[in-house]
């Protein structure tokens, strides 16, 4: 077990007691400070606190200001983040039970010494019991959902960018859920992202045009509807991209597909491009660009530059995750192109990674983690 622990001038007493307490235990530790009773701001110290949780590089974590309202509101912030503010122990045994809290917070001129060690000691030892409160925390999950896709549609229609595209259908995001799991095997996995790309065909290709035709049913002639004469062609981005190709075949089995072999210098976090095989017609066809994620926007960019050059009419890209610093260089790349996800994720780790994300996308489709 690792504990996230950080506190404010205000808590810094009370964190030293659960500092003891810790190692008393033999419990392993972050402290993010305060070090001191010197006077700070308990803001960035909840942010990394709680992002160290989020990111599951702590399995909980114990936070303290004066009255633990400031710290605790900060660190519900986090996405991914239930931080619950307890002055006794029956707070502390339900927050676990019920609502499966992962931070704990406290006031430093609320609760003494004695009391905040029983607090934890009791937050962490409790279990979780899930049934019908898995549902309700699934539910405030949704609401951190919406809530990003919102913030993210308001913070980019005021910037004019309106070619982005949250899809929030319930069976989307119901498989997203289990695509993300780190317990989900390969041919689950393999199978989700199939799942999850034929629904997101079907929204990305909402705007295709029709034409009128007649038709005899089995009572009469009528005139009935067809896509009028569109060409799709399917561009994968190697590897990943691959494992979203049979679900949009699903949809349109006469599509072309082609292919555009990218991988990420691990240095450098920039694409280098090894493969590029697309249709010999590409200037009759709309095409789409596939890959899972959509991280750093550099394997995008170089993909839909490389589509570009051989003029087709129109050209979109299609990804599960995207991360708020990938969708900012695309849209500023290629402005004309429109990005259909199924969420947008925090941000980006060290590493290049998208977080919460899903892992490598490419090594959970072909099983080579």
């Amino acid at each position: 077990m690792k504990i996230a622990i950080g506190c404010d001038h205000g808590g810094f007493e009370l964190k030293e007691a659960v500092r003891e307490y810790l190692e008393q235990e033999g419990i392993g530790y972050k402290d993010h400070g305060a070090f001191s009773t010197d006077s700070v701001d308990y803001v960035p110290i909840a942010a990394k606190a709680a992002r160290q949780v989020a990111a599951g590089e702590a399995d909980y974590g114990i936070l303290i200001c004066s009255t633990g309202i400031g710290i605790s509101i900060a660190a519900n912030k986090v996405k991914g983040i239930r931080a619950a503010l307890c002055t006794n122990e029956f707070c502390a045994e339900m927050t676990r039970r019920h609502n499966n809290a992962n931070i704990l917070c406290m006031g430093g001129k609320v609760v003494d010494r004695e009391t905040a060690v029983k607090l934890v000691k009791i937050f962490l030892h409790t279990e979780f019991e899930g049934g019908r409160h898995q549902r309700r925390i699934s539910q405030i999950a949704q609401i951190e959902e919406e809530s990003l896709a919102q913030a993210f549609h308001g913070k980019f229609a005021a910037e004019e960018k309106k070619n982005v595209f949250v899809l929030d259908h319930p069976l989307i995001q119901h498989k997203l859920t289990f695509l993300r799991d780190m317990s989900t095997g390969t041919k689950n996995f393999r199978e989700l992202v199939s799942e999850i790309a034929t629904l997101m065909c079907y929204e990305a290709t909402r705007d295709l045009p029709l034409m009128d035709v007649e038709t005899v049913t089995p009572m009469q002639k009528t005139v009935t509807k067809m896509i009028a004469g569109r060409k799709l062609a399917f561009v994968p981005i190697l590897r990943a991209g691959l494992g979203m190709v049979d679900g949009m075949l699903n949809l349109v089995p006469s599509a072309k597909v082609g292919h555009i072999g990218l991988y990420r210098d691990h240095e450098t976090l920039k694409p280098v491009e090894y493969y590029n095989k697309l249709p010999e017609d590409m200037a009759e066809r709309d095409v789409i660009v596939l890959d899972p994620m959509l991280a750093t926007g550099g394997s995008a960019v170089d993909a839909i530059t490389i589509v570009k050059r051989s003029h087709p009419k129109s050209v979109k890209f299609l990804c599960i995750i995207a991360a708020p610093e990938g969708i900012e260089v695309l849209t500023k790349e290629h402005p004309d192109v429109q990005v259909y996800c199924a969420a947008v994720d925090e941000k980006l780790n060290d590493n290049g990674y998208i977080l919460p994300g899903l892992g490598d996308a490419g090594d959970r489709i072909f099983g080579t983690i």
